[in-house]
């Protein structure tokens, strides 16, 4: 791994004033509609075919992209670069550890091999050098398989997809691969990892489906979201253990998931279905989160942790950002004094270049009431705030 970065303190940031100042002055008043929509934030910020982008705990923005990990600060000028094999996904818990998706060499029987891998990295928002402090690498990190053999070819072939971290640092992976016999000892390939803060593999999702599609399965998982995320609000912050996943496999019916846990004294963590989310009500809403194939290639999730709760997904062969509610209603909710009575639907899109377009989309984040979307085909940052978030 190789870094570059500036002389700088991170931890130095704008106050609230002055980016509101410096959104408010790159928005452009042509864009914004007459109702409620979302209106882009500019100028756009320029990097090679980003795949993920992230506001952590410390409040710099990480971009995926051609680069590693790309750090930004809120104004959008690069502090650092970290260079990662592979990288695909990145994330931070609330002791400001971050956890970036890649991949690794390792030589196992003479043989090397290709092997997804998640590095855990302290300091990459402060004047220290970022330094890794363990590399989860498949499939060693899964307790299940401390007693099978290594698979070779379909070990390489699995692919780390997701990640999520939780109020307690728990850490979420997800990840896809062809080995998901039911009857076997080891867990399968398709399915969500759980690790405690210290990188120990503790459980699984065991109850998700890998092979079948309903309302609980781990088909082709793109991307997890948990409903803990900066910034640390005073108010507090989720402790829920729920999460949800998108599915990509040409077989699932529902493209995104939200899984709840509950605990039983004798079973232990126990993973379910949200079927509330099939409440289609038409007098709420026209669109909704689980109509089947409601999505295409859906490519990233996120959860806003504020009291919207909206639920963000981008879909890359759509080029398109969807938005709900967390009652799965599709739209934001009505201005007050409206009298407006479903959600307005503010989901936006289609394959181009212009303040509304994407191309292959493939990372989407929230925060503090701004939007993020790597926007992969376009090699931009793109970013967008609520017409009634406007003063």
């Amino acid at each position: 791994m190789l870094f570059s970065s500036c002389d700088f303190l991170f931890g130095k940031k704008q106050d609230d004033s002055t980016q509101q100042i410096f959104e408010q002055g790159a928005i452009d008043p042509n864009l914004i509609p007459n109702q409620v929509g979302y209106v882009p934030i500019l100028p756009y910020w320029n990097v090679p075919n980003p795949t993920d982008v992230y506001v952590g705990y410390d409040e710099m923005i990480y971009v995926v992209d051609d680069n590693g990990v790309e750090i930004f600060d809120q104004k959008g000028t690069k502090q650092r670069t970290i260079s990662i094999a592979g990288a695909t996904d990145v994330i931070q818990d609330r002791r400001l550890h971050t956890y970036v998706a890649g991949r690794v060499d390792k030589v196992i029987n003479s043989t090397t091999y290709n092997l997804a891998a998640v590095y855990h990295i302290i300091n990459s928002s402060t004047a220290d050098q970022p330094e890794i402090i363990d590399t989860l690498i498949q499939p060693f990190f899964d307790i299940s398989r401390n007693n099978t053999a290594f698979r070779g070819a379909d070990d390489e072939a699995v692919q780390i997809t997701g990640l999520a971290t939780l109020a307690d640092n728990t850490l979420y992976v997800s990840r896809t691969g062809p080995e998901n016999n039911l009857a076997a000892i080891a867990r399968p390939d398709n399915t969500i990892l759980i690790f405690n803060e210290d990188g120990v593999n503790i459980g699984y999702t065991n109850g998700l489906n890998p092979v079948t599609s309903s309302l609980k399965s781990t088909l082709g998982v793109s991307s997890i979201a948990s409903f803990a995320a900066p910034p640390q609000a005073t108010s507090g912050i989720s402790t829920s253990q729920d999460f949800m996943l998108l599915q990509t496999d040409a077989s699932a019916q529902y493209k995104a998931l939200w899984i709840k846990w509950n605990f039983d004294p004798d079973a232990g963590a126990i993973y379910s279905e949200n079927d509330a989310l099939l409440n289609f009500d038409t007098s709420k809403a026209e669109r909704f989160l689980y109509t089947p194939n409601r999505f295409s290639f859906p490519a990233d999730i996120f959860i806003a942790p504020d009291a919207t709760g909206y639920i963000f997904i981008v879909d890359s062969e759509r080029d398109s950002l969807y938005q709900f509610t967390q009652k799965g209603f599709e739209g934001v909710n009505p201005p007050a004094n409206s009298n407006i009575t479903k959600q307005i639907l503010a989901s936006f899109g289609g394959e181009g270049s212009g303040p509304f377009q994407f191309i292959s989309p493939s990372g989407v984040c929230y925060y503090k009431k701004t939007v993020y979307v790597a926007d992969k085909g376009n090699n931009r940052i793109s970013r967008f705030k609520l017409s009634t978030d406007l003063e």
